[in-house]
């Protein structure tokens, strides 16, 4: 099948470069002509694991081709999917004008029947708009429109899309679901099921799937704020829950906040869309204003720690983007934390795997980037650990010793070690939820 994708970003590369993975021939567009350029010389704009090996062998087949013609790249596809940013606005409702404008291009552009597709993060009622631009140049014989969210988790998107859980796709057109159906197919052989429905709830099945997922984020962080004023353990807590099968285990883990360029936008456009319908949706109100405040959790502690005054001191970050296995900085809780350091007075060094240069672009000379995990935290006053990435989860505690020298203070937001394996250690360790260990004060105790 020829399949055209609009924009290259995060969601437009992944869905482009796994459709051309089972065979079919993907044109991918972009306005960028220095981003196209470096796809067409093989170069991934994105970190991504999994992703180069695709997109190696699918641009070496010809199966996977980029361009800026839009005209081009939809010439000859069956199927042309919208993966165009949906940023918020000022008022945390989506902003359309990408979407909805190159729908106004299409409308002159196509001369026969194609299958459109919402592929970005769009609010309830945007097929109705995107038909009603195609509709204003376009016999409506020529098009349908269907809602496909996207439910990629950074980090694993790759296999998420070759292995998806369900795939949700909205059309009220036999034509449409006829061909969806049949490029989805080979994604969901294992019986996981394609869930057909209408636009409209297939739109705000995205929706609500993120905010409730981060509504349980929220709540973990609510009940480990809760822990440390009554002295119990929020990660057996979590344990005892997610045990439950009710419940379940994921995104029960309390840390500093979500971030990302889901989360945040999504719970936002949810409860604008809820504002518009004068629904008072209280729970996802309560959620933003829960991760607002967890986001300076890290910094409350750093300060009361240091008696309030962060003058002069270095603090040693590990972790940037806002989740591990990805370079993404959206809304991670990382550049609240270090813009709040910044503010006090402290001095930053800080340390990711993948997020440098996009920090780097973010901070220029007010921080500074190291070379490694361990150079992050020579002659600092305390490290910080933001972002749970796996090589920050059994460091060489010896010689994070030796590189803090006399200043043995951990800051942990994402609780990735044990609370006897610090004291034994012999730090100063504070982490969210849990008891703090203090080896000098216990000692002289």
């Amino acid at each position: 099948m020829n399949i055209a994708v609009v924009g290259t970003g995060y969601v437009g590369l992944v869905t482009g470069t796994c459709f051309a993975e089972t065979g079919n021939n993907v044109t991918c567009v972009d306005i960028d002509e220095a981003k196209v350029k470096k796809m067409q010389s093989g170069i991934v704009p994105i970190f991504e694991p999994g992703l180069n090996l695709l997109f190696d062998r699918n641009t070496r087949q010809g199966r996977l081709k980029f361009t800026t013609d839009l005209a081009e790249a939809i010439k000859d596809a069956a199927i042309i999917f919208l993966a165009l940013p949906t940023p918020p606005g000022e008022d945390g409702s989506a902003d359309l004008s990408y979407v909805l404008g190159v729908a106004r291009q299409l409308s002159v552009i196509i001369k026969d029947y194609k299958v459109v597709v919402d592929k970005s993060t769009v609010p309830v009622g945007t097929a109705e708009k995107v038909h009603a631009e195609l509709a204003a140049g376009l016999d409506e014989s020529l098009f349908d429109v269907v809602s496909n969210p996207e439910f990629l988790r950074e980090g694993v998107a790759v296999d998420d899309f070759m292995k998806p859980d369900r795939v949700v796709i909205g059309t009220s057109s036999d034509k449409a679901r006829t061909i969806m159906k049949r490029l989805y197919e080979p994604f969901v052989r294992q019986g996981n099921p394609i869930i057909f429905m209408d636009e409209r709830s297939a739109e705000l099945t995205k929706y609500a799937a993120n905010s409730y997922l981060a509504t349980r984020i929220s709540f973990m962080n609510e009940i480990a704020n809760l822990c440390e004023k009554l002295g119990a353990d929020v990660s057996m807590v979590r344990k005892g829950m997610g045990s439950d099968n009710r419940i379940g285990k994921r995104f029960l883990f309390p840390g500093v906040g979500y971030g990302g360029s889901c989360f945040p936008k999504d719970v936002q456009a949810l409860a604008k869309t809820a504002e518009e319908n004068e629904y008072d949706f209280k729970i996802l109100n309560s959620v933003m204003q829960v991760n607002r405040i967890q986001k300076s959790i890290l910094v409350q502690k750093i300060t009361q720690y240091f008696s309030e005054d962060l003058t002069g001191k270095t603090i040693g970050i590990w972790g940037l983007s806002f989740k591990p296995n990805t370079d993404d900085i959206r809304e991670a809780p990382a550049l609240y934390i270090i813009q709040e350091l910044l503010e006090a007075g402290a001095k930053i060094k800080a340390y990711d795997p993948e997020a440098m240069d996009n920090v780097a672009a973010e901070f220029g000379d007010k921080i500074q980037l190291t070379k490694t995990q361990y150079e992050a935290i020579e002659n600092v006053d305390a490290l910080a650990i933001i972002t749970e990435w796996s090589v920050f989860r059994t460091p060489d505690f010896e010689k994070v010793k030796s590189h803090l020298g006399e200043n043995k203070v951990i800051f942990d937001g994402r609780n990735l070690y044990g609370i006897e394996q610090m004291r034994e250690h012999g730090f100063y360790y504070e982490s969210i939820g849990r008891e703090i260990v203090n080896v000098e004060k216990e000692v002289n105790v």
